[in-house]
């Protein structure tokens, strides 16, 4: 039966899989070999890895498979532009069960074609295997083009803080299917297929950038790694914490308090927005929006806080400490 991808078999899997993907001009060799060339014009080559876990990280009544082919290169890329690099190369480890229907796999590719598309990258390989649960693991590469890699350890006393894309958008989206809700369909999209705003983390790099990093795990958690890696504290601004009209409405129809709708921006995670550090006087475009302010901290004070006060829920932890 080849409606499933055990019946299709692996190898034919893959053929028709990678038949689906483009090359770009920074692939030299793509699939089909023992391994792939990408060019690294620029010498050195940014590499980032990741997973999505079926009922860990996405579930199929929540999500077409194309909306998650989208996701998994979506939370990858978005890593490399964090970094100020353009996304070259990806490749995709796939593991199903073999009963899993044909059609969900090519969807899958459909999704991971897309968002290649918009990000600018390439799929020049991968592996596939059976397993019990879906499980899709990404490596990302990227180019730095001449650039220095923009780290966490940059921020200084006197940056201020600023996102590019959306926050809280996601997390209201989780709310929303958690709690049998369809809409605003904004947050719903958001959750279901990130959209990482990725041409800004190579102009976060050019304009100054001292630090900055892949909103993920939440806006306050992750901030908190620049605070301990550049030994700061960064204090954000509730009043310029501004939540867009869908994440309201989403907060509104859910039955919280208006103020739940900073809770999501702080804590919500998985918009895969870009967040940055900058020299006080750098000249920003109205897209990347200031939020707050890098200061000096003392030992064990490199933390992130929101109007003065420590935020209740920093946001995601897969393995949290006692």
């Amino acid at each position: 039966m080849q409606n499933t991808i055990g019946g299709l078999g692996e190898f034919a899997l893959i053929r028709r899989v990678t038949g689906q993907f483009p090359g770009t001009d920074d692939v030299i060799l793509g699939p089909g070999d023992d391994a792939a060339v990408v060019a690294a014009p620029d010498g050195r080559t940014v590499a980032t890895t990741d997973l999505l876990v079926e009922g860990r990280h996405f579930r199929r009544d929540w999500s077409t498979a194309r909306d998650v082919g989208h996701r998994a290169v979506a939370q990858n890329f978005a890593d490399v532009v964090a970094m100020g690099a353009r996304p070259t190369g990806l490749l995709i480890g796939f593991a199903a069960p073999a009963d899993l229907p044909l059609e969900w796999a090519e969807e899958f590719t459909l999704g991971v074609r897309d968002e290649c598309a918009a990000a600018g990258g390439a799929v020049v390989g991968g592996d596939t295997v059976g397993s019990d649960t879906i499980t899709v693991a990404i490596t990302a590469l990227g180019d730095l083009q001449g650039r220095a890699p923009v780290r966490r350890d940059g921020a200084r006393p006197g940056d201020v803080v600023a996102y590019c894309g959306h926050l809280g958008l996601s997390g209201a989206g989780l709310a929303l299917l958690t709690a049998g809700i369809d809409g605003p369909a904004a947050c719903l999209d958001e959750y279901r297929r990130p959209s990482p705003p990725y041409s800004a983390g190579p102009e976060a790099s050019r304009l100054g950038a001292t630090a900055m990093l892949d909103v993920s795990d939440g806006l306050a958690q992750d901030l908190g790694h620049v605070c301990r890696a550049s030994r700061v504290r960064i204090d954000l601004d509730p009043d310029l914490l501004r939540p867009e009209p869908a994440l309201v409405e989403a907060v509104r129809v859910l039955g919280g308090e208006p103020g739940r709708a900073l809770a999501f921006m702080v804590s919500g995670g998985e918009d895969h927005a870009l967040a940055a550090t900058f020299p006080a006087g750098a000249d920003l475009p109205d897209h990347w929006h200031r939020i707050g302010t890098v200061l000096p901290a003392e030992e064990g004070e490199h933390r992130v806080t929101v109007g003065g006060r420590v935020p209740e829920r920093t946001g995601w932890d897969h393995f949290p400490g006692e």
